[in-house]
């Protein structure tokens, strides 16, 4: 472990490997900070020495994206969450991106972190979270569960924030594929204010086709599973030569796509983030999707990244 002086700001770096695959996973927000096959990089991480930038590879629970003006109701009560996006009026992206998890368990190619999620006003209900990263012949496994150990229901949503990337291939350039026939419609604090359809509009990703000069920050739903009740984003070369695949379970029945437009410096649309949400933003608000936890349960989720053609 390192020692006061050199520790890296992500805190303790855990590096698993097998069958080419290699992942670094960090102690400060038990998030992802690389991931690679065979030498290649395919997500846009960050170095040893830096803070993750625009959320990347952080973990987002208990809920992803944005909360307005972080109010809600749940049970008959009221609460008020931090606003940890002032600028826009919104909590934004949970409460465990920037707590240090602690290591549960350790072998070559996985790695098990945890964090015990005390109450607070805003959102008084204590939990236990559990994630479990994995690489192996079919690239990276993440397995992430919740318990609620409290004497109440509580309201849930969990995502995550990796940004993905084709090496040497622009961001206009890749072929993108969302299994997502209707996305979410914003306002100018980027929360929701309806839910329309993609067919035949710029936003219809459900063939193949390049990204362009497309500015995405888009949750897109009605999901269409694959065979295994599955569902699948894809980043491909133009020419097929190479492409990466994120992939969600069924419990996750949203995608967000961002083509880092908002992004400063180097990383201003150098990738793209996909995350598998299990709800949209705002819904502890509009409660469209939200996880309700009952006391002693736990909910588990699954999605990994797998390159291929």
């Amino acid at each position: 472990m390192e020692n006061g002086a050199t520790r890296p700001p992500s805190g303790t770096q855990w590096t698993i490997a097998a069958d080419g695959h290699e992942a670094v996973i960090v102690e400060v927000g038990g998030g992802l900070r690389s991931y690679r096959h065979d030498g290649v990089d395919y997500v846009d991480g960050y170095g040893a020495d830096e803070l993750s930038p625009g959320s990347a590879g952080h973990v987002l629970s208990p809920w992803p994206n944005r909360i307005r003006d972080g109010q809600y109701a749940f049970g008959g009560r009221s609460y008020q969450l931090d606003l940890t996006e002032p600028a826009r009026g919104n909590a934004i992206h949970g409460l465990v991106n920037w707590v240090r998890w602690h290591l549960v368990e350790q072998t070559d190619d996985a790695v098990t972190v945890g964090y015990e999620l005390p109450p607070t006003p805003g959102y008084p209900w204590p939990l236990r979270l559990r994630t479990r990263w994995s690489v192996g012949r079919d690239g990276l496994r993440v397995a992430h569960e919740v318990t609620n150990l409290g004497a109440e229901p509580c309201p849930y949503g969990y995502s995550v924030h990796p940004y993905l990337q084709l090496p040497g291939v622009p961001v206009d350039e890749v072929s993108l594929r969302v299994p997502g026939r209707s996305r979410v419609l914003l306002d100018g604090r980027l929360l929701p204010v309806g839910v329309t359809g993609v067919a035949g509009t710029e936003y219809d990703y459900t063939e193949p086709r390049p990204i362009g000069d497309a500015v995405l920050d888009v949750a897109f739903g009605d999901v269409t599973p694959d065979a295994d009740g599955t569902s699948t984003v894809t980043l491909a070369a133009p020419d097929d030569s190479a492409a990466v695949h994120v992939w969600a379970d069924g419990g996750f029945g949203w995608w967000q796509v961002f083509t880092g437009d908002t992004l400063s410096g180097e990383r201003h649309r150098r990738s793209v983030a996909v995350e598998p949400m299990t709800c949209p933003a705002d819904a502890f608000r509009s409660g469209r999707d939200v996880i309700t936890l009952e006391p002693g349960r736990t909910w588990r989720g699954a999605w990994g990244i797998r390159p291929g053609v």
